[in-house]
């Protein structure tokens, strides 16, 4: 830890996180400590007026989501911007400018798919893939598609060893569209995310994203990387580049996730738990959507 201010350049070093909120010489934050502090990081920044990039989730309790929802009302002005970089990324915002010029038709459905090489822990959990690693497509898959959900249902297959098996993840909006997400934890080959939007008029589907391809000795071969770093690379730039506009000026970023939008990605979430624990399809139940957030 004493590495960090050689490293990076900072100025100081702390292990007091609201103390660090509470330096007068401490415009603004960005939280990314572990899960569990990230919502009552975020009302300490409320409360000293500082705007805040809060990583996600902002919770995985929707109860927690919405103390802090209400601690942002109270303040009269939006103040926590959330870390669902993905919005970010190119591909996304293509599928949704592809849907908004009406060249897809309606929405029918979104396939998706979200591996990693390898669990981070080895006590991962089925149920850890759907708060953990799900939340990114519950939340994008709302961006590109401007819905709620309904209701979800989720499965686990068998694996042959210890590892933690994908997560399969059906969801229904509230509108009738249908969306299904894989969370494969273990894939082995390398870090892939891809996403395909069915219309009734056409379909748009994300690219593998591969930087080379070796064709040799009869056979071809394509390079993955082994985690989400540089495939996301840019979409963290563009993320953080709006924070830095919102920190100075006040204006919440059309593009950002805010509070709401952390609440929904949890509700779903542990709607989602309870479905594979269940075995049953559950119904995503949210409050009404404050006027704050509209």
């Amino acid at each position: 830890m004493r590495r960090v201010p050689d490293t990076f350049g900072a100025l100081d070093i702390s292990t007091d996180p609201e103390g660090v909120v509470a330096r007068k010489d401490v415009d603004a934050i960005i939280v990314a400590s572990p899960d569990a502090t990230h919502a009552p990081l975020s009302k300490a920044c409320i409360a000293a007026g500082k705007r805040v990039l809060c990583e996600k989730p902002l919770s995985q309790a929707s109860a927690d989501c919405i103390a802090v929802m209400e601690a942002e009302q109270k303040a009269g002005a939006k103040f926590v911007q959330l870390g669902f970089m993905r919005r970010y990324d190119r591909s996304y915002q293509e599928m949704k400018r592809a849907l908004a010029d009406g060249r897809l038709g309606r929405p029918l459905m979104m396939h998706n798919f979200h591996r990693n090489v390898e669990t981070p822990a080895a006590d991962f959990t089925g149920a850890m893939a759907i708060t953990n690693s799900a939340p990114h497509e519950f939340d994008v898959v709302r961006y590109v598609v401007s819905t709620e959900y309904a209701s979800i249902s989720a499965f686990q297959p068998k694996r042959s060893d210890a590892r933690v098996a994908p997560v399969f993840m059906v969801l229904e909006t509230v509108d009738g569209q249908l969306v299904n997400i894989e969370i494969n934890n273990n894939a082995a080959y390398g870090y892939d995310v891809r996403a395909e939007l069915i219309g009734e008029r056409g379909t748009v589907a994300m690219n593998n994203v591969a930087y080379t391809r070796i064709d040799s000795a009869l056979a071809q071969s394509t390079s993955y990387d082994a985690d989400w770093r540089t495939r996301y690379a840019d979409a963290y730039r563009r993320q953080n580049r709006d924070f830095l506009r919102f920190a100075m000026t006040g204006e919440f970023p059309a593009t950002a996730a805010n509070c709401w939008d952390g609440y929904c990605a949890a509700v779903v979430a542990e709607a989602g738990v309870k479905a594979l624990h269940e075995g049953r399809r559950v119904p995503v139940q949210m409050i009404a959507k404050p006027e704050f957030y509209k």
